[in-house]
């Protein structure tokens, strides 16, 4: 999940203090679970937030502020129709609650609405207007906004692309070959197709740090949109394959669970089918460090972590993925992703798919 960077109000102002929000006039059992909600969302542990914040609003269903903790919880879940939901649900109990409003332009928004997501963010500028953060991201969005209506299009069967200029337009035509080859190779491996056209984002370096706040690592960024940084990192063509079948990967998966998935099997899978039969990086990398890490730890976000830290990281849960594909295979791991994007629990689907415990099979990973 590619929250870090991002303004997402709720967090910057009730996790940092300036908005509290737990126990507004409500009993001692819902102020209890309120914070016991904003607490786990602080440690990272969201599942516990979810049935904190699920658990207050059926005690105290008519409480916005729960439904707004309920509505950012499941949009870090990556549940978006769910947050929606919620959040939609605090505006109607209270109008005037700018916080979910907020976070309820940042769920539109990721669900591919720009538009709306600024009209609301709008709002919010009028109602927080000493809030700096709001003014940023509002400006942000409009930046992105006008420069996605000045681009071009080129359209192929299975992607769209998007760039800014005619010089561009070589550049649009190398990287619709590239997603070519990388859908009819990563598609094999799944035995499955999208189920629409991929919509791909061409930018400048200085464009793509702008729009998608990514940690200074990142070659790309995928959250719906492949978005590219095609000027400068992007332009060789080798290392341009790896990022582009890197992206399109995420679109897979993305397509198959939209929830439930930790990072170190998006992220693991995506990159050790960027270029499955060069990942001798892999064994380098980890190489360097005395212990992998756990997968526990690699499951949620590697956004907040330094470079080599994200190399590590990344390197261990592409071992992970690259085990996993060879033992049980392509297929069997979409029907995994199918499962968590019906909401089963991951070590559960996990156990059904791969016919292996997640602990028996990261226990394998050392041998």
């Amino acid at each position: 999940m590619k929250c870090a960077g991002r303004c997402i109000l709720v967090g910057s102002l009730i996790l940092g203090g300036s908005h509290t929000l737990a126990g507004n006039q409500s009993s001692p059992r819902v102020g209890m679970l309120e914070q016991a909600g904003w607490a786990a969302i602080k440690a990272g542990n969201h599942k516990a937030a979810a049935e904190a914040f699920a658990e207050a609003t059926k005690l105290e269903p008519k409480n916005a502020s729960l439904w707004l903790g309920a509505g950012y919880t499941e949009f870090l879940l990556r549940h978006d129709a769910e947050a929606k939901a919620y959040l939609q649900r605090a505006l109607d109990l209270d109008p005037k609650l700018s916080l979910a409003r907020a976070q309820l332009a940042q769920v539109v928004k990721r669900q591919g609405d720009l538009a709306e997501a600024i009209r609301l963010y709008e709002i919010v500028a009028t109602e927080l207007p000493d809030e700096k953060g709001v003014a940023d991201t509002l400006d942000r969005w409009k930046r992105e906004r006008e420069l996605h209506e000045r681009m071009r299009v080129e359209v192929g069967d299975h992607f769209t692309v998007s760039f800014e200029g005619p010089e561009d337009a070589e550049m649009a035509a190398q990287a619709l070959e590239s997603l070519n080859r990388a859908f009819w190779r990563i598609t094999d491996v799944f035995g499955t197709f999208p189920a629409r056209k991929i919509p791909v984002v061409l930018y400048s370096g200085e464009q793509f740090r702008d729009i998608t706040r990514s940690p200074q690592w990142a070659a790309a960024a995928f959250d719906g949109i492949i978005r590219v940084p095609m000027r400068g990192a992007g332009e060789k063509g080798e290392d341009l394959d790896r990022v582009l079948a890197h992206e399109f990967s995420h679109a897979m998966i993305r397509s198959l669970a939209t929830r439930g998935l930790p990072t170190w099997l998006n992220e693991g899978l995506a990159s050790a089918l960027e270029a499955p039969d060069d990942l001798s990086w892999t064994d380098k990398t980890m190489a360097t460090v005395a212990k992998a890490p756990s997968l526990a730890v690699l499951s949620t976000s590697f956004a907040r972590l330094n470079g080599r830290d994200a190399q590590v990281a990344y390197a261990a849960s592409t071992r992970a993925a690259k085990r996993l594909l060879d033992e049980a295979g392509g297929v069997a791991i979409a029907n995994l992703l199918r499962d968590l994007g019906d909401g089963k629990e991951f070590e559960a689907a996990f156990l059904h798919r791969i016919q292996k415990s997640l602990v028996d099979f990261e226990s394998s990973l050392s041998q």
